[in-house]
């Protein structure tokens, strides 16, 4: 098993060193390290329960407010339809057996992250790989980005290692933005957790307005998952998915 923090050079399909930048047509390059697999796979199982989970909790009481108080008399800003029993974990409507699914892998969820930021801190994913920088967000560069995306060209052939800006904000805000904001939310709606931490209720306006956005980041996250899934499938899914189960990347012949 290789070892997660030391840098792994990419290299050919003899077997040597390559470096990132120049990697021509057929090389092998390692894009994803043990830690970062271990916590995407993870997460699918996770995120597939607590979404299904959280779809029975909302079934109980479609409805969603701002402020401290909600219940079946007072004017929701959104109600949300039923959702079908293929939809949710169980099938059929249990609460109390979806609410410890959904509270099981919160733990699961949260503890997950904790484990990926630590890691990505100590083998400098961070840094190396999500960094951005400030010529990448200028006007010129985000329009080549997304014409390069719709010519579906999805990595720079000069650096096929290298995130593209778009993989990067969209990352940056799934990991520390939705997902955090979907655990400290989460807190915020236990009677427990308030009566520990009372500023999470001030800080989030109301265990209405908590579980309102509780909906609405877990919403943002089942919309990154289509994007993502359609620009794996895009992109080639047999060498997306090898490489977030080996580690390493086939330079496609597009991208030379």
């Amino acid at each position: 098993m290789e070892d997660p923090i030391a840098p792994v050079p990419p290299v050919t399909s003899a077997g040597s060193p390559l470096s990132a930048a120049v990697a021509p047509v057929g090389s092998s390059i390692y894009r994803h390290r043990l830690t970062t697999r271990i916590w995407h796979w993870v997460n699918v199982v996770t995120i597939f329960i607590m979404i299904g989970s959280g779809l029975t909790i909302l079934n109980g009481h479609p409805h969603l407010y701002w402020g401290p108080y909600g219940a079946n008399f007072d004017q929701p800003w959104l109600n949300t339809p039923h959702w079908p029993s293929y939809l949710t974990i169980p099938a059929g409507y249990n609460l109390a057996i979806a609410r410890r699914w959904h509270l099981t892998f919160a733990l699961v969820f949260g503890f997950g992250l904790l484990f990926l930021m630590v890691s990505s801190l100590l083998n400098k994913h961070f840094q190396r790989d999500l960094r951005v920088r400030v010529q990448e967000l200028r006007p010129a560069a985000l329009l080549h980005d997304l014409k390069e995306h719709l010519a579906f060209r999805f990595h720079d052939p000069k650096n096929p290692s290298a995130y593209n800006i778009f993989q990067k904000l969209s990352y940056v805000l799934v990991i520390f933005i939705l997902i955090p904001l979907m655990i400290f939310t989460g807190l915020t709606m236990s009677p427990g957790m308030d009566a520990a931490w009372p500023w999470m209720l001030q800080l989030f306006g109301g265990r209405q307005s908590a579980r309102s956005i509780h909906f609405i980041a877990a919403s943002g996250l089942v919309g990154f998952i289509i994007v993502h899934l359609t620009l794996v499938i895009l992109a080639g899914p047999i060498n997306e998915v090898k490489s977030m189960i080996t580690g390493r990347w086939d330079v496609p012949e597009e991208e030379s």
